[in-house]
C-alpha cells in the first residue's frame, strides 16, 4: 500500500514537445541553423547543377554559352516563383495554421497548394512554348544563338509542371518545420540531373549527343521523378502532416490564405528577373563576348539566392508558427537573426570573388574578352552582395509574417534604378563598368529598403 501510494503521488512525466511545437520555444539561432543546414546542403546540390550545366554548355561552344544567358533568367524565374515566392506562401499559411493549433486547416491548405502548383506549372509551359522564341529575340538573340536558346527552352519548359509540383510539395513539408526530407530529395534530384544532363547533352557512354536540349532533358526527367516521390510521401501518411485526399473540398478562403502571400511575393522574383533581362538587353549591344561574360557573373548572383534561401526559408515556419501563436516579438527576432546569418555568408562570398574573380570565372571560360567582362562585373557588384543576402532573407521572413508588401516595393526600387539608370548610361555610351557599378548600387538599395520595411512596418497576428 505504501509503495502504491508513493507511486500515485509521483508527478506525471513532463510531455515531450513535438517537432512542430518546439519551433515556438527552442532557442532561435541554434534552431535556425538546424533548419538551415539541410537547406544549405541541398542548395550545394543546386550549385553543382548550375556549375555542371554551364560547364557542359561551355564545352559546346561560345554560342551555346551566350544562348543560356538568354534562357537562364526564365528558368530561374520558374524556380524562384515556385520554390521561394509561392512556395513561401504555402509554407507561411501551413505554419501559421499549425501555430494556431489547427492541423485540419493545415492539411487542407496542403491540398489547395498542390492545385496552385499544378496551375503555375501549366502557365509557364504554355507561355514559354508559345512566346519563348519571341522573348529571346527581344533580348537580342539572333541566328544560331536564338536557335540554341529556343531548343533548350522548349525541352525545359515542357516539364514546368514537374518543377512547380516538386517545389510546392517541398514547401508543404517545410511548413511543418521538416527541412531534412525535402533537402535529401532535392539532393537526389540534383545528382540525377547532373548525370542525365551530362550524358544526354555531351553524348557520354555511347549515348547520342543531343546538345543543349539534352541538358534540359536531364532536368525534366529528374524533376518528374522527384514530383512522383513527393506525392507518394505525402499520400502515404509518413509526413508530419498526413493528407486525406478523400476529405478534400474546395475552399476559396484557403486559396486566398496562400495567394495573399504567394501571389504578392511572386512580384519580387518577377522584378528580379526583369532587372536581369533589362540589363541583358543593354549589354547585348556590347557584343556576344560581353553578354557571355555577364551570363557567367549573373549566374553566381542567382546562385546566391539558394544560399539566402537556406536561411530565409528556414525562418518561414519559425516566423509563421510564432505569428499563429501570437508571439510577434519572437517572430521578429527570428527574422533579424536569419538576415544577419544570410548577409554574413553571402557578403563573405561576394568579397572573396570581388578580390579574385578568377576563382569563379575560370570554371567556365578561357576566352579573354568573356573573362574580362565577368571580372569587371564582380569587382563592382561583389562587395554589395551582403545587402542582397539581408534583403532576400528578410523577404522570406516577411512571408512567414504575411507582410510582404515592403520587400516587394524594395524590389521595385531596384528594378527602376537599373532600368532608368541603365538606359541613361547606354544613351550616354558609358563604358560597361559603369553599368556594373549601377547593379551594385541597386543591390544596396534593395537590401537597405527591405530592412527598413521590416523595421518600421508593424507585424500583427
Amino acid at each position: 500500500m505504501t509503495i502504491d501510494a508513493s507511486i500515485d503521488a509521483m508527478p506525471p512525466p513532463a510531455p515531450v514537445a513535438s517537432p512542430i511545437a518546439s519551433l515556438l520555444t527552442a532557442p532561435i539561432l541554434p534552431t535556425l541553423l538546424r533548419l538551415a543546414i539541410p537547406n544549405m546542403i541541398a542548395m550545394v546540390g543546386s550549385t553543382l547543377v548550375a556549375v555542371a550545366e554551364t560547364s557542359y554548355i561551355g564545352r559546346l561552344g561560345t554560342i551555346p554559352l551566350a544562348a543560356i544567358a538568354l534562357v537562364f533568367p526564365f528558368a530561374m524565374l520558374t524556380q524562384m516563383m515556385s520554390a521561394g515566392a509561392m512556395g513561401g506562401g504555402v509554407s507561411s499559411a501551413i505554419s501559421r495554421a499549425l501555430g494556431a493549433g489547427d492541423r485540419n486547416r493545415a492539411a487542407t491548405l496542403a491540398l489547395h497548394a498542390a492545385i496552385i502548383g499544378l496551375c503555375g506549372g501549366l502557365f509557364f509551359t504554355v507561355t514559354m512554348l508559345v512566346f519563348g522564341r519571341s522573348f529571346f529575340a527581344l533580348l537580342g538573340g539572333r541566328e544560331r544563338v536564338l536557335e540554341e536558346a529556343s531548343g533548350y527552352s522548349q525541352m525545359l519548359f515542357s516539364g514546368a509542371v514537374a518543377i512547380w509540383l516538386v517545389n510546392t510539395l517541398a514547401s508543404v513539408i517545410r511548413g511543418t518545420g521538416d527541412m531534412r526530407l525535402p533537402s535529401m530529395a532535392l539532393i537526389g534530384t540534383s545528382v540525377l540531373q547532373i548525370a542525365l544532363g551530362g550524358t544526354l547533352g555531351l553524348g557520354l557512354f555511347g549515348v547520342p549527343q543531343f546538345g543543349m536540349p539534352g541538358v534540359a532533358a536531364g532536368q525534366l526527367i529528374a524533376f518528374t521523378c522527384a514530383a512522383i516521390f513527393f506525392l507518394w510521401y505525402l499520400w502515404s501518411g509518413r509526413s508530419r502532416l498526413p493528407l486525406d485526399f478523400g476529405a478534400f473540398h474546395f475552399d476559396r478562403a484557403l486559396f486566398f490564405d496562400i495567394l495573399k502571400v504567394g501571389a504578392v511575393a511572386c512580384l519580387s522574383p518577377l522584378q528580379t528577373v526583369l532587372t536581369i533581362l533589362i540589363f541583358t538587353k543593354i549589354l547585348a549591344t556590347f557584343g556576344t563576348g560581353m553578354l557571355a561574360g555577364y551570363g557567367i557573373g549573373s549566374r553566381l548572383e542567382f546562385l546566391l539566392i539558394p544560399i539566402t534561401f537556406a536561411f530565409g526559408i528556414a525562418s518561414v515556419p519559425m516566423v509563421g508558427m510564432a505569428m499563429g501563436a501570437g508571439q510577434v516579438k519572437r517572430a521578429r527576432r527570428v527574422a533579424w537573426t536569419a538576415a544577419g546569418a544570410s548577409g554574413l555568408t553571402v557578403g563573405l562570398i561576394g568579397l572573396i570573388i570581388a578580390l579574385d574573380p578568377s576563382l569563379w570565372v575560370s570554371l567556365f571560360t578561357r576566352d579573354p574578352g568573356v573573362a574580362a567582362a565577368a571580372h569587371s562585373y564582380f569587382h563592382w557588384a561583389g562587395p554589395t552582395f551582403v545587402f542582397f543576402g539581408v534583403g532576400v532573407s528578410l523577404y522570406f521572413s516577411s512571408q512567414g509574417a504575411a507582410r510582404v508588401g515592403g520587400p516587394v516595393l524594395a524590389s521595385t526600387a531596384r528594378l527602376l534604378i537599373v532600368a532608368i539608370g541603365g538606359g541613361g548610361l547606354m544613351m550616354a555610351q558609358a563604358p560597361a563598368w559603369t553599368l556594373f557599378a549601377l547593379v551594385g548600387g541597386a543591390m544596396a538599395v534593395f537590401g537597405l529598403s527591405t530592412a527598413a520595411s521590416v523595421a518600421f512596418v508593424r507585424w500583427v497576428k
